[in-house]
Formats: structure tokens, sequence, C-alpha cells
């Protein structure tokens, strides 16, 4: 998995990678594991709730890794920003 510099620089089956990853690491790795791919996140996705999005979810459905990807997706359209770059 590499880590990009944007959100845009990322295609969406990259960024889903990096959301699998996110997963992997809270459940078997270290905070000094999971702590940078969380601010990482947090910078690249610039949604005002950050990883609350994974952690604090508004519902049990919100907490699976396509309902955040497509939280992201429209709260990013909403407000005027790159999506995906394309395949």
């Amino acid at each position: 998995m590499s880590i990009k510099s944007n959100y845009s620089d990322y295609t969406e089956l990259e960024f889903i990678e990096f959301l699998k990853e996110i997963y992997r690491a809270n459940a078997e790795e270290p905070d000094e594991i999971l702590d940078p791919l969380l601010e990482h996140f947090t910078a690249v996705t610039e949604h005002p709730s950050g990883t609350d999005l994974i952690y604090w979810p508004e519902n049990d459905e919100q907490s699976e890794l396509e309902a955040v990807l497509s939280i992201i997706k429209a709260w990013r359209a909403a407000n005027g920003k790159p999506g995906f770059k394309e395949n």
C-alpha cells in the first residue's frame, strides 16, 4: 500500500486499500503504526468528523468501510473538493 499526498492522488481502489489497512492496523497493530495512518486519513479526507467516521459513526451501518467511503465521497462532492483520480 502506497501513501499518497492528497485524496485526489488516490484511485478509489487505492483508497479502499488504505481504509482496509486502517481497519487491520486498528485490530492488530500498536498505536505507533495506527496513529500515522489515522493522521493521514484525517488530513487527506478533510472531513470535519475525521476519525469519528471510523470510531464514532452515527449508527452501526455507518461503521462499515463502504459506508465510511460513501460519506467521505458525498461530503467532498458537496463541498467542491476533488474526488479520486481516474483508474
